[in-house]
């Protein structure tokens, strides 16, 4: 009796467990930013909400998982000007403005110099009047249709 005893609490034990990770995982899953383009992508986020995470964004990265991407958060709303000092991998800049991309600026390289005044600005000139900015892998836009003028929801907990 003391052996099936044994073996049902340590069945008990292993589905609690496993429940466990499962409500753990959903609940993870839940509180991820996202935001969803126009219906055509959607695209798991990581925050920049402070200056030093707007600063350092996507800085030192060599890669970016599949269907994700960093939102800048702007509030209030200000002209922003983005570039890619010390940034490894190439992006798709889309700069949005209440919920709508009002800039995209597609295959943006790295720049390669120590001195970031070598480093192009983007857009060029006085920048753009957004809420948010969404960096995603090059090529990103291109692959999945999104453009100027598309609607972007986010679910940001």
């Amino acid at each position: 009796m003391t052996n099936k005893l044994i073996k049902a609490s340590v069945l008990s034990l292993t589905l609690f467990s496993i429940m466990g990770l499962s409500v753990s995982f959903a609940i993870g899953k839940a509180k991820m930013p996202m935001v969803d383009i126009a219906g055509k992508a959607k695209v798991t986020l990581e925050v920049a909400d402070t200056e030093p995470k707007i600063t350092r964004g996507l800085m030192y990265r060599t890669s970016l998982a599949p269907d994700a991407g960093m939102v800048f958060l702007f509030r209030p709303n200000r002209q922003v000007n983005f570039w890619m000092y010390h940034t490894l991998i190439p992006l798709d800049m889309l700069f949005v403005k209440d919920g709508k991309i009002v800039k995209l600026i597609a295959d943006v390289q790295p720049c390669k110099s120590e001195n970031p005044n070598d480093c192009a600005i983007y857009p060029g000139g006085k920048g753009v009047d957004v809420s948010e900015v969404i960096e995603l892998e090059a090529g990103y836009a291109k692959q999945h249709g999104i453009h100027e003028g598309d609607v972007v929801t986010f679910n940001l907990p």
